[in-house]
């Protein structure tokens, strides 16, 4: 079986990753930035959003995707819409990881009663 977690929050952070390389577009061309280091910035966060996807197996994974919703949303300093943007993808991310973790928990409990022989509701 998937773990319904990971796969949550792994879509999470690979939708994320396509708004931030569309925003990465957007501050190379509109932002008081210098062009290369948005692109730079931009690049590197999309990279980080791809690792902390492939992280998800253990638990370091989903403490590394707080830190890059964090980032996600400070970088509205420079693409401010990317603040509200930023946010929605916290919000996201936040239910992901919870309904993930109490469907685990709920699919635990309906295997441990039907391997116990208790009859189901």
């Amino acid at each position: 079986m998937r773990n319904p977690k990971r796969m949550m929050a792994a879509t999470t952070l690979l939708a994320e990753a396509f708004v931030v390389f569309f925003a990465t577009l957007v501050a190379a061309r509109l932002s008081e930035v210098e062009q290369n280091t948005a692109l730079i910035a931009g690049g590197v966060l999309l990279l980080l959003c791809l690792l902390c996807a492939g992280m998800l197996r253990s638990p370091r994974g989903y403490a590394f995707g707080w830190v890059l919703q964090v980032l996600i949303v400070a970088s509205g300093f420079v693409v401010p819409v990317m603040f509200a943007v930023g946010l929605g993808f916290a919000v996201i991310w936040f239910f992901a990881v919870r309904i993930g973790d109490r469907i685990e928990r709920e699919r635990a409990e309906f295997v441990a009663r039907q391997e116990g022989g208790e009859p189901t509701p």
